[in-house]
């Protein structure tokens, strides 16, 4: 029998839908600083770490300028809003899904200590996850494959174990592929198929419930 894969699953807008509540804080956050984005470009950066975020928003200088308050103030908002997050359609099924066959399960969020323990009891996943990550756990965020490699390293995986990663962003698949696994995507992060398919995604789905029912079509049966 071949071992088990290894499943890395973000949270953030994956399993949890949150994608437009962080652009808006990211909006607000900036705002608080004196700098006005339209939350498009910012809704087109979330799934990207902080640390790197403000870097693709407005380069270094804005990054110098703002970068260590706008985070702070953006983490803040999320505690304002984390009450209006709610589970993904399937995203609990998806877990009990992956379990069932088998595999281990990584939780990967590049998210505050305090927002992954929120998510962590909203999926009431403590007893599914076979571990999960926050962003004490990495110096460099997505589309940095660290926390990728780090999420692989709490459970004690072999170097090359079998792993996929279940993300919603291009910069997850960008993660992945340089932490080199395939990574399968749901569409909650707001991006279009083709983008998702020409940044490397092995497969596409509507809501984790939808990927769950269709496991069996992916590397994760």
């Amino acid at each position: 029998m071949p071992e088990p894969t290894i499943a890395v699953l973000d949270v953030d807008g994956t399993l949890v839908d949150s994608n437009y509540q962080h652009a808006l804080a990211w909006y607000r956050a900036l705002r608080a600083q004196g700098e006005v984005y339209p939350v498009w470009r910012l809704h087109r950066l979330i799934g990207m770490g902080g640390d790197q975020l403000v870097t693709a928003l407005g380069g270094e200088e804005l990054e110098r300028r703002v970068g260590d308050a706008a985070r702070d103030r953006q983490s803040e908002e999320v505690d304002g809003v984390i009450d209006e997050m709610a589970p993904l359609p399937g995203a609990r099924d998806l877990l009990v899904s992956i379990k069932e066959r088998g595999h281990r399960l990584v939780l990967a969020s590049s998210g505050k200590q305090r927002h992954v323990d929120a998510f962590l009891d909203l999926l009431d996943a403590r007893d599914l996850a076979d571990d999960w990550t926050s962003s004490s756990d990495v110096e460099n965020s997505k589309p940095a494959p660290d926390l990728l490699q780090v999420a692989l390293q709490k459970i004690g995986a072999d170097p090359g174990a079998s792993a996929v990663m279940v993300g919603d962003s291009v910069w997850d698949v960008e993660a992945a592929k340089q932490a080199g696994m395939p990574a399968i995507v749901v569409r909650s992060g707001g991006f279009g198929d083709d983008e998702l398919r020409d940044a490397g995604a092995v497969g596409i789905y509507d809501t984790p419930g939808d990927l769950a029912a269709a496991l069996d079509d992916t590397p994760l049966a």
